[in-house]
């Protein structure tokens, strides 16, 4: 008979091991990665804030720059009311589910706004797409439209695979392309740059802003890799 342990387990029957799963995990946030997070956001909207100023209260005051835009915006309000509250929805919870606190502490609440934020993507996608049709801006504005919904779709899929740092990863390349619609209006206030900016040059304005800051986002995600160099790394 087999020598049995303290538990009245065979002695040379050892325990299967815990099945242990692989999960991505974010690093820990760090004082310098918390003040830049803090800079960034303040930039941004400040950002925000002057392209409002500087674009859409013109608007209603009837800005003769904006004189022609205005009669535009008024014949496509039945599409553009659901696009701007779509757009802005996104805009707003952008920086609260980024907020390392929100999400840790109120788990329930992050994922709320997560859905909220997927569904105004795709609103906010699909009219932009309805308003450009037939008009010369529509290559640019599909394309956008495009990245917009690729990228939150893989943030969405990332996030059900329980894969944190990809859906992180991805929800920052969509948050850019969400920003898009402030980042293009930057320049408007500028005659020069509003004068010379025709249909056709600000279809192709929209997807340089695009891919540009998809550019810069993966330039960022990356940073580490690009800039630090591992032991015998060399090829």
């Amino acid at each position: 008979m087999k020598p049995l342990t303290s538990r009245g387990t065979p002695h040379h029957i050892v325990p299967p091991a815990r099945r242990t799963t692989r999960t991505s995990t974010l690093p820990a946030p760090t004082a310098t990665r918390s003040r830049f997070k803090t800079v960034l956001w303040i930039g941004l909207g400040f950002t925000t804030l002057f392209v409002f100023i500087t674009s859409e209260v013109f608007l209603v005051a009837d800005y003769p720059m904006y004189h022609v835009y205005r009669l535009q915006v008024i014949s496509d309000r039945h599409l553009l009311i659901p696009h701007v509250l779509a757009a802005l929805l996104a805009l707003l919870i952008g920086p609260i589910n980024f907020s390392t606190r929100i999400r840790q502490h109120h788990l329930q609440l992050h994922r709320v706004l997560g859905r909220i934020y997927v569904i105004s993507v795709f609103v906010g996608a699909a009219t932009g797409v309805a308003l450009a049709a037939g008009r010369p801006g529509l290559p640019g504005t599909s394309m956008q439209a495009a990245a917009w919904i690729v990228c939150t779709t893989a943030a969405l899929i990332t996030a059900r695979n329980g894969q944190i740092v990809q859906h992180r990863q991805w929800m920052v390349r969509s948050y850019a392309v969400t920003f898009t619609f402030v980042s293009s209006r930057v320049l408007n206030l500028w005659p020069r740059y509003w004068s010379h900016l025709g249909d056709n040059f600000a279809s192709v304005g929209i997807i340089a802003f695009t891919l540009a800051s998809l550019l810069i986002v993966d330039l960022g995600l990356n940073w580490r890799e690009l800039t630090c160099r591992r032991d015998g790394g060399r090829l």
